[in-house]
């Protein structure tokens, strides 16, 4: 269904020779080492024994065809990451986005310049549109980068793809002038493109530190949509990672064909992800890499740009469909939280003769060839599975649905106490994993003030377009075939999925020049 400019096709998938990669540390091993838990979607996989012997010690080097399938398979699935260690696949050129903001461009040209790894990269300034051209200009002289102007704003993606199209590099890497990369940043980046079925890599963004910054930088520093968090993924619609912000990446210039989609002015970045993944390409997350990015913290501009955000969701809507759906859980989940939630004792008992039912019903899938199905691994799996649908469903109601959840909240007594009980959880439970870094009552101010913007944006977006599909959950779907996809059988490997349920998608991109 996927629309929008063509990227290239990929070659042959093959990992070069002498490539490593790692088992996941949340990665379990299950009878006796015989079988693996884990991935996004979460995957029950069990290793033919010469699998298990190949990857002894939680590590693979590829070393012919044989270690080179089962290598892929691991990576794609993100049960294991490529530990990039090779020579990458060319040079590099820089290309930075840019309208106005002669300081923050300064503030990056000179990190650049500082850093050995890029002192000597060509450098592509494209001006989008500037009011002072000038100034643009003489910065980007004094460190040594070429200028391209658009006399006109054409927005990000045009200015991206300017750039793109000038570079004559095999490798671009696109800096927004708002970052800072830190010390290194491009080295594992760039090797990463070893791989030839890689076409894009990104790093982990940081936040900028700064002086004062308002009440809004504490909370946008800890939880910001820019950061993809501590762990290495492979990107894909669906997944943990599901698609990358371009304020920060690394491409391979030739797989991204005609490039970002320039009618685009928002969320452009993620249709891009998902058109290479679709098409074939690897993409990855690599946060042993890192560029500080300089966050929103006034309080206005901040809300509405998380209101812009939210307009993007419509637009990715109309070219790739469920994808975008803000809310996925299955039926069962879906069915167990209704009845549970009509707060009758009748209706919890009902609910948990759903989950029982759903048990039943996974565990001869999961159940290896002549012995007895795993009824306790089921239920862990089906239980784990409905609370993360739980937690999704809460972070429906506080954020892509919140208008219908205050209409509800306006009629009905028993609405407004759900509506509130799940806004505290909501914050309480996103707050935890940060409380070292922000308080409780700040955090949840903040998480609020953003759901209500982003929801906002999303529901005009859809409004706008007079497409719904935005607004619409929808059930977990099997994982197409794909040259990137962990098949169900094989000679090296048997998955079964076992855990796709309950998720968000907020695809909440920063796409500023």
């Amino acid at each position: 269904m996927s629309g929008g400019p063509a990227v290239a096709v990929p070659p042959p998938d093959r990992l070069p020779d002498g490539t490593a990669v790692g088992l996941d540390p949340r990665v379990r091993h299950r009878d006796g080492g015989t079988t693996l838990l884990g991935g996004s979607p979460l995957r029950l996989v069990r290793l033919q024994p010469r699998a298990r012997e190949l990857l002894r010690g939680d590590r693979l080097v590829v070393r012919d065809a044989v270690t080179a399938v089962l290598a892929a398979r691991l990576v794609d699935a993100g049960l294991a990451h490529p530990e990039p260690a090779g020579a990458p696949a060319g040079e590099l050129t820089v290309v930075v986005p840019v309208k106005d903001r002669p300081a923050e461009l300064d503030r990056l040209l000179t990190a650049l310049r500082a850093d050995p790894e890029t002192a000597a990269v060509p450098v592509l300034v494209v001006d989008d549109g500037s009011a002072d051209p000038a100034a643009v200009t003489a910065i980007a002289g004094r460190h040594r980068a070429r200028v391209l102007r658009h006399t006109t704003a054409r927005g990000p993606a045009a200015a991206r793809n300017a750039g793109m199209r000038a570079a004559t590099t095999d490798l671009v890497a696109f800096l927004d002038s708002d970052c800072v990369p830190l010390p290194g940043w491009s080295v594992p980046l760039a090797r990463h493109t070893a791989d030839p079925r890689l076409a894009l890599v990104a790093p982990r963004i940081t936040a900028l530190p700064a002086d004062g910054g308002g009440w809004v930088a504490p909370y946008e520093a800890a939880v910001s949509a820019l950061d993809m968090g501590p762990h290495p993924a492979p990107v894909a619609p669906g997944t943990a990672v599901p698609y990358l912000p371009s304020a920060a990446m690394v491409a391979r210039r030739h797989a991204l064909g005609d490039g970002f989609d320039e009618a685009m002015r928002v969320a452009e970045d993620v249709d891009l992800v998902w058109r290479l993944v679709a098409a074939g390409w690897r993409v990855r997350y690599e946060p042993s890499a890192a560029v500080a990015h300089e966050h929103r913290s006034a309080p206005g501009e901040w809300l509405r740009r998380r209101a812009f955000y939210g307009t993007g969701a419509a637009l990715l809507a109309a070219r790739h469909g469920a994808a975008v759906a803000p809310l996925v859980v299955s039926p069962w989940s879906a069915a167990a939280w209704a009845l549970a939630l009509t707060g009758r004792r009748s209706g919890v008992l009902a609910g948990a003769a759903v989950l029982a039912v759903a048990t039943g019903r996974l565990a001869p899938r999961l159940a290896r060839p002549g012995q007895r199905a795993p009824v306790g691994l089921a239920a862990v799996l089906v239980v784990r599975g409905s609370a993360a649908a739980g937690k999704t469903l809460v972070r429906s109601v506080t954020r892509h649905h919140w208008p219908l959840a205050l209409a509800a909240a306006a009629v009905s007594r028993r609405a407004r106490r759900g509506v509130a009980a799940a806004a505290v959880a909501d914050a309480v439970l996103a707050w935890w994993p940060h409380r070292g870094r922000v308080g409780l009552l700040r955090f949840a101010a903040g998480r609020r003030l953003e759901d209500l913007s982003y929801g906002a944006g999303l529901w005009a977006g859809a409004l706008r377009a007079r497409d719904p599909r935005a607004l619409l959950p929808a059930r977990p779907a099997p994982m197409p075939p794909s040259p990137n996809r962990l098949r169900p059988t094989g000679s090296l490997v048997e998955s079964r999925e076992s855990g796709h349920d309950g998720r968000t998608m907020d695809p909440s991109p920063r796409t500023t020049t």
